[in-house]
């Protein structure tokens, strides 16, 4: 696969790829890239980045996380001039270089991989003015977002996959017999039957998972309704601080038209991961009992093996803080997900 990508629309077919061999270095890693996750270092002069293309492509990458509890960016944004990038940043993890110029003759983004550092994404747009720049943004922009969603999930696979919690990992193999690489953090906290619960605790944070299994009895098993109730069943077992409490999900929301609440149902899509569809539900959660809650995504595919429906659930509690860089890589979690072949 080439490695320097005449487009995003030849860039996105890289969202099908599996683990890091497409990322792999032009010129050799020389040092660990600099940066936070979700942090994109965009390399632009003034007069771009005060013009409707800066302005495209700041509410490009700061656009809102759906279904968080609070408004928070897709990335956050660093802006730093060309001659101050040269001289400083060379080695941060994500760039985006901004340039227009009439010399250009064709309005692209290139894509480069572990320049001078790793693991490192290097983004280079240019065209020949910016109104082409800022119509290829408003034509191409999902695509810009995706490539750069897919370097973040590609490292915490890779990851996982160096520096996996094995226990664990064996815990889940055992199970429900599939292969799920899980970062070091992530520890046992209970099985029952078809049943895992795992989680990593910070003093002011808390990002779990959960996995079950359940039947698969047609379209009706597979409704939101029913899958939340299936969820409600399974999620009963992660108890809450307080005597007698438990996970639930969150079933009515405060409307923002009056002082009421209004039902609610989490968002429900069809994804397909790695070749298998999966339904992706995005929601609440709250502990029955107490206060606690936050965001929530699970992950249900059909297990063809077993007739069952599998499930791979995961919550987020961090009241103080962002909570985004906690949900995304239990997200990443479900594309390492590998079901053995049926005999």
């Amino acid at each position: 696969m080439k490695k320097l990508l005449k487009s995003l629309l030849v860039v996105v077919v890289l969202l099908s790829a599996v683990g890091c061999d497409s990322f792999r270095s032009l010129t050799g890693a020389k040092k660990t890239a600099q940066g936070s996750p979700y942090e994109v270092l965009v390399v632009c002069d003034g007069y771009e980045w005060e013009s409707a293309l800066g302005a495209e492509l700041k509410a490009l990458l700061e656009t809102p996380v759906e279904m968080l509890n609070q408004v928070e960016p897709m990335f956050n944004v660093v802006r730093i001039t060309a001659r101050d990038f040269k001289h400083l940043l060379p080695s941060y993890r994500n760039i985006l270089k901004v340039k227009a110029s009439p010399e250009v003759k064709e309005t692209a983004i290139l894509a480069q991989y572990n320049v001078v550092a790793a693991p490192q994404i290097v983004l280079t747009f240019q065209g020949p003015s910016i109104q082409a720049m800022v119509e290829y943004l408003k034509a191409n922009g999902a695509s810009l977002l995706q490539v750069l969603e897919m370097a973040e999930r590609n490292r915490t696979i890779e990851y996982a996959k160096k520096q996996g919690a094995k226990a664990l990992e064996k815990i889940v193999k055992e199970e429900f017999d599939v292969e799920m690489p899980i970062s070091n953090g992530y520890l046992f906290r209970a099985e029952s039957e078809d049943f895992v619960w795992a989680s990593n605790e910070y003093p002011v944070a808390s990002q779990g998972f959960f996995i079950y299994t359940h039947p698969f009895n047609g379209k009706s098993s597979i409704t939101t309704e029913a899958l939340v109730k299936a969820r409600n069943e399974f999620a009963k077992r992660i108890p809450g601080p307080a005597d007698g409490s438990y996970m639930a999900t969150v079933k009515r929301i405060p409307n923002i038209e009056d002082d009421g609440y209004v039902d609610f149902l989490p968002q429900r899509k069809v994804v397909k991961i790695n070749g298998r569809e999966w339904i992706e539900l995005r929601g609440f959660w709250e502990v029955k009992g107490d206060f606690m809650g936050g965001p929530f995504v699970s992950y249900t595919t059909l297990d063809e093996r077993t007739g069952e429906l599998f499930t791979l659930d995961c919550y987020v509690y961090s009241p103080k803080y962002g909570k985004r860089n906690f949900l995304r890589p239990l997200e990443h979690l479900v594309f390492g997900v590998t079901f053995p072949t049926k005999q």
